[in-house]
Formats: C-alpha cells, structure tokens, sequence
C-alpha cells in the first residue's frame, strides 16, 4: 500500500542535464575566456551542438575568447557556412545569452556587447545600448550599418526617422535620429583651452630653448645628406608658411560647413596639442646645432622669469611664424611647421567627400611642397621633418582607427593609455559622415544649395 505523503523519487538526471551541471561546475572554477577547444565543446554539447563540435573545436580550434566573439555573421559565412537556418538561430541565441553573462569579460577582451550583434535588423530581443537601461535595445546596429553609406554618400535604407540608441558615459541611454551625434560643445572648448595651454607651454620651452643653443663655432652644424645637397634657396620658409596658410583656410572653411564641426575641431585640438606636447619633451632634452650657417642664433640670456614670459607670450601671439615677424632659435627636433602643415593635410582629406579629388590633390601638394620649403630654406634637418610627419601621420591614424572601430573607446586598458582619447570619443559611436550645411539663417540659396 503506498503512502501518500511521501513523494516519489526524482527521476535521474538526463545526459543533457549532466552536462549542464559539469559545464556550470567548470564556468564556476574558471572564466569562459580561459576555456580551452574540450570546454567548449562541452558547451556545445550542453547546448544540443553536439554535430558541430567537430567543425568548431576539431577543426577551427575554437577556444573560450573566440567563442564569446562569434556572432551570427561567422556561423553564416566562410569558413563555418553553416546551412541549417534553425542550428543557426538557436545557436546564434545561445551565443547571446553566453555573451551577456559575460559582458565584463567581454571588455576586458576589447569588444562591447554591441560588437557582437548578428546579421539582420533588430529584435526586441537584441542586445542593450548599456547596462544600466535593458528597455533600449537594437539602438546600434542601424548605426553602424548607415554611418557607412552617409559617409560615402548613400542614402540610409532605414530613412531619416530610424530611431538610434546612443550610449553615454552618464549610464542612461539616449535616443537620437539617424546620423546624428551629439556635438559635446561642452568638451571642444576643453580641447580648444589645452591646445592654447599647450601652445603656450611650447612657446615657453623655445625661450628656455634659445638660453642654451649650441655655439657655433664649438658646434658647426650637423652632416645632413639633403642640406649638403641642395643649396639653400632664401625665401622657401616664406613659401611654406604659405602653404600652411593656404591649408588653413581651407579646412577653415570645411568646418565652418560641416554638419559635426564640434567634433573635427576636438579632435584637431586633441592631436594637435598632443603632438606639440610630445615636441616640447624633445626640444627641451636635447638641443642641436643650428642646420646652417646663415642662422643668426647665439644664445640669448634673458634678465628676469618676466622678460621670458613677455618672449613667450610674443613667440605665442605670432604662432611662431616668421610672416608675423617671430624668429626663433633651437626649436629643432622635430618641425613644428611640419606637424602643421600634415595635420590640416589630414583633416582636410579625411572629413571631404572620396570624390572631391581636386581638393585632395591641392591638399596634398600643398602638403609635400610645404615640406620641400622647410628643408630648401636650411631651416630644419632632414631628420626634424621626417620624425615630424612620421609622428603626426601615426598618430592621427591611430586616433581615427580606434575612433572609428570603437574597439576600445570603452576598454579599461584605453582609458589608462589613452585617457583622453577615451574622454572625446566615449559617445561617438563610429565614423562621423561627412556631411554638410549653411550654419547661417541667411542668404536663403546657401542653406538650400549647401544643406
């Protein structure tokens, strides 16, 4: 006779089942990231995948970081090309929920849960602008997917009214139409004061600089394979002035059409300040001899920390040019006017349209001719104006790609090396479209023809 109160046994685990109590035992002792290719293939396991271990551990040796980086567009495509529409759902969803409880994982490898997003337009089920508000979901894939094409030119297939989610550092998230990014006013007046300070800064160190040029007549001026060979034409240094000037006006007036003109002037602030920064380190350090005889450059004592500052302050009103009348000694390794004249080379080539070649082609002559004039006027060492543009060229590609790729605006690791990359680009989300308008009520034609 059986008794009712007592309830029947539990009936044995499943195979399944097991495996998901070893597999939840072995992500308890040890982080998804370090899985090797036998515990994935556990998981997978687990999961009702047992067909494609083989495929994904065997042969692609897919290990714990791969695994949490594979999205739905790799089991889709080469060299997966998985064919069963419904192994790749289930397993695409699979992958989203191992991704999302391992989001801190996720950015100590570089990626944000948003880099992951599979194939296709967005579900209610997609992923979190951020993890502080679940309710905005999808918000970024439109992003990345028309950016390009209104970078290119292209219309959106979206259309103008696609909603966006927008990530911010203030843990909300923030709604916005397509195409457009916040401008921060706030942070390009902060990037205009430290590229001042900076100016100002570099303009101090030249007459700290100037105290301590070489004697020419202990220290002649060094072998130099372009200066030995070419002789020194006088009015060159004028003429490269010229072409900075010219470069200037032109990317003048790119920003002043320029749909996010706040954003290209942050980031023209940020490497240009940056660049100079590292400028006074190596000036201050190491003083060469003056490239040529012709240079009238003794050194030069000043009387009080007063008497400096006043220098300072006119080597800084004068933007060290020597069209304003400002002449300055030892400033050698490596050429300002060189990370000038490069960087507004760069700025104008990359915020216009691919098509506009004219303007590219006038940018970039103007670029090497200006460079050409700084070694013709014997003004600068060859050395000073290749280390010049190689570090300029770096660092405003570099900037761009992570700015671009949003590989590591959010990552721990750029916010220690790269804090103020992180600081101006933590809520732009891609590349910015170069697109442009009249910021004027009037004329009327202009906001017509230009918007």
């Amino acid at each position: 006779m059986r008794d009712e109160g007592v309830s029947p046994p539990p009936p044995p685990p499943t195979l399944t089942q097991a495996l998901t109590l070893v597999l939840c035992g072995m992500a308890s002792e040890s982080s998804v990231s370090a899985w090797n290719d036998k515990q994935v293939a556990q998981w997978l396991q687990a999961e009702g995948f047992a067909d494609y271990v083989d495929l994904l551990c065997g042969r692609h040796r897919l290990d714990g970081p791969s695994l949490l980086t594979l999205t739905e567009a790799d089991l889709r495509g080469p060299p997966l090309s998985l064919r069963l529409l419904g192994d790749i759902k289930r397993l695409a969803i699979s992958l989203r929920q191992l991704q999302r409880q391992n989001q801190a994982e996720l950015e100590e490898l570089g990626l944000q849960p948003r880099d992951s997003l599979p194939l296709g337009p967005p579900t209610a089920a997609e992923w979190s602008c951020d993890r502080g508000d679940r309710r905005c979901n999808g918000g970024d894939y439109p992003r990345d997917g028309t950016e390009l094409r209104q970078r290119n030119g292209a219309p959106s297939e979206y259309g103008t009214r696609a909603i966006l989610c927008h990530s911010h550092s203030n843990g909300r998230c923030r709604q916005h139409m397509a195409g457009r990014l916040d401008p921060e006013v706030w942070k390009t007046i902060l990037s205009v004061i430290y590229v001042f300070l900076v100016f100002g800064l570099t303009s101090f160190v030249m007459v700290i600089v100037h105290e301590r040029v070489p004697d020419m007549r202990t220290y002649p001026p060094l072998p130099d394979i372009f200066l030995d060979s070419v002789p020194r034409i006088p009015w060159a240094f004028a003429m490269a002035e010229a072409c900075g000037l010219i470069l200037c006006y032109m990317l003048m007036l790119i920003l002043l059409l320029h749909k996010h003109r706040s954003i290209l002037i942050r980031r023209l602030c940020s490497l240009m300040g940056t660049v100079f920064l590292l400028r006074c380190c190596t000036m201050f350090v190491t003083s060469l001899s003056v490239p040529g005889h012709h240079l009238k450059c003794a050194s030069k004592t000043y009387g009080d920390s007063m008497e400096k500052i006043q220098r300072a302050l006119t080597i800084w009103v004068g933007f060290g040019m020597t069209l304003t009348g400002v002449q300055t000694c030892g400033d050698y390794m490596f050429s300002g006017h060189t990370v000038v004249i490069t960087i507004l080379n760069f700025f104008v080539t990359e915020y216009t349209p691919r098509t506009w070649n004219l303007i590219h082609t006038i940018s970039w002559v103007l670029n090497l001719f200006g460079i050409f004039f700084i070694l013709a006027a014997h003004e600068h060492y060859s050395i000073d104006v290749f280390i010049a543009f190689y570090i300029t060229t770096r660092l405003f590609l570099y900037y761009h790609t992570l700015a671009n790729t949003r590989a590591y605006q959010q990552s721990r690791r750029a916010r220690i090396w790269f804090p103020m990359f992180s600081f101006f680009e933590c809520n732009v989300n891609g590349p910015v479209p170069n697109q442009y308008h009249w910021p004027f009520s009037k004329p009327a034609f202009m906001k017509t023809l230009i918007g």
